[in-house]
């Protein structure tokens, strides 16, 4: 289960299903992937076919599964859950 978000609009998408503070073209992609990590019990679970699940570097450890374009959602894993989960353009 997802703890925190740092993304206000990936919170707001995650509660109700919609955000103005995330492009609408995002949505649907943004949707599948907040579900399945919502559902993952280790952040290997991510590795399906369309998400690009790969580890950053640096520390603390993190995550990325890619939503579409240069769009990303990422985020840390602690105590068995997603935490810090963010959208971002990070390339």
């Amino acid at each position: 289960m997802i703890k925190s978000f740092r993304h206000r609009g990936l919170k707001e998408l995650y509660q109700n299903g919609r955000s103005k503070n995330v492009s609408p073209s995002l949505h649907k992609g943004c949707l599948e992937r907040i579900d399945a990590l919502d559902h993952a019990s280790r952040p290997e679970d991510l590795k399906v076919p369309g998400f690009s699940f790969h580890a950053l570097r640096g520390k603390p450890r993190r995550y990325s599964v890619h939503v579409s374009g240069n769009w990303c959602i990422t985020f840390a894993w602690e105590d068995g859950n997603p935490i810090r989960v963010q959208l971002e353009d990070y390339h």
